[in-house]
């Protein structure tokens, strides 16, 4: 049987320490030991063109508040990414920014299909705009600007990653997560049967299993339609 190629996730960033913990552990760290995932972080400090500061940033042509980060830097971290890989082989390149499109679950299943993904963090008040010509996909997580693109890129790397196959054992669970499709999920219980005073719905207790799921496609409904209804529109 053809060996499963694991999906690999590149992610360029100025502050490499963040990504200790948050995509090491639990699912994901499982996963990067099982080799269904490549997770490589890279320090844009060690592409800079300064050998002395590490300098990555630079003032803005023509004024203006804030920092802007150089293109050199990150052109170098894209080459270096990509040395050795030849032909079509080559990522798909995410520049996580506030502009870009805004995170669903269905561009996520999207990216979790591509072998290879490499993720920009910005900071300051964004990557000089020549390098956008590398740049694939702008991705943001939501429309408000935080200190820097570490957190986004986190965020997309766990909802993009879980969606891999192997990463979660069982498939089902997958399929039936809010936003999989046009609804939320339904509600869930576990032991006890009955806790300070609140029964579970007789119905999970029943062993039917067709009435189970017609009362979980019953309450997935009111829920949309309860907490979000725009999603039926």
């Amino acid at each position: 049987m053809k060996a499963r190629r694991s999906r690999r996730l590149d992610i360029i960033t100025v502050f490499p320490g963040m990504f200790e913990g948050p995509l090491t552990e639990s699912l994901l760290g499982r996963a990067r030991d099982k080799g269904l995932i490549d997770l490589r972080i890279h320090n844009l400090r060690d592409f800079s063109a300064d050998p002395r500061h590490k300098k990555v940033d630079d003032r803005p042509f023509g004024g203006g508040a804030g920092m802007v980060m150089q293109p050199e830097p990150l052109y170098r971290a894209l080459r270096h990414i990509q040395a050795g890989r030849k032909g079509k082989d080559k990522p798909f390149v995410i520049y996580m920014s506030p502009q870009g499109a805004v995170l669903t679950q269905a561009r996520a299943q999207t990216l979790s299909e591509k072998p290879w993904v490499v993720l920009i963090c910005g900071h300051y008040e964004g990557i000089d705009e020549r390098l956008m010509k590398w740049v694939d996909a702008e991705v943001s997580i939501g429309d408000y600007v935080l200190t820097g693109g570490e957190l986004p890129a986190m965020i997309l790397a766990d909802v993009m990653l879980r969606l891999v196959p192997g990463v979660v054992k069982e498939v089902d669970s997958i399929r039936n997560d809010s936003f999989q499709g046009k609804q939320l999920d339904h509600p869930h219980y576990t032991r006890p049967a009955m806790w300070r005073g609140k029964r579970v719905p007789p119905v999970l207790l029943s062993g039917d299993h067709e009435q189970i799921r017609i009362w979980r496609s019953q309450q997935s409904q009111a829920a949309t339609l309860k907490k979000r209804p725009d999603l039926m529109l």
